[in-house]
């Protein structure tokens, strides 16, 4: 999506309309795309642009969104919803790498599960359409910090 006018079509066909704050709130998360941002970062962003708006707005525009498909939310389970945004060029969405230590968030874009998903087919004429997995571990910075081999 490249402007204004695209973001405008795509709620348009959806049957919602263009505000500023949806803008807002989508370039914050494009703007930030990979880095994981909660509703609350999200907020905060949006908020050094648009400072009268409000909390609920922010809220309900990421849920909007994600209902679209413009972006969708993952679960690293630290008590928040992260958001990234949604790419049609991407078969499955991609992995991550979530260090138990600091806390980072790193994609892994190698899809590893396709012949287990072959696999599934046959053996179950079960057909995946997709898959979220998420690897728990150390990062680089914290194996070197916490002198782990």
């Amino acid at each position: 999506m490249n402007n204004q006018n695209d973001f405008n079509k795509i709620l348009k066909e959806k049957g919602y309309k263009f505000t500023s704050q949806r803008k807002h709130v989508f370039d914050v998360v494009v703007e930030n795309d990979g880095k994981h941002l909660n509703s609350q970062e999200i907020y905060e962003l949006v908020r050094k642009k648009y400072p009268e708006i409000g909390v609920a707005t922010v809220y309900r525009t990421l849920a909007l969104l994600e209902e679209m498909g413009l972006i969708y939310g993952v679960d690293f389970e630290d008590g928040f919803r992260r958001y990234e945004i949604a790419k049609n060029e991407e078969e499955h969405r991609h992995h991550h790498l979530i260090c138990l230590e600091c806390g980072s968030i790193k994609e892994m874009e190698e899809d590893l599960l396709g012949t287990i998903e072959e696999r599934i087919y046959q053996n179950n004429q079960f057909k995946v359409i997709n898959h979220r997995v998420k690897f728990y571990g150390y990062c680089e910075n914290c194996i070197t910090k916490m002198n782990i081999k």
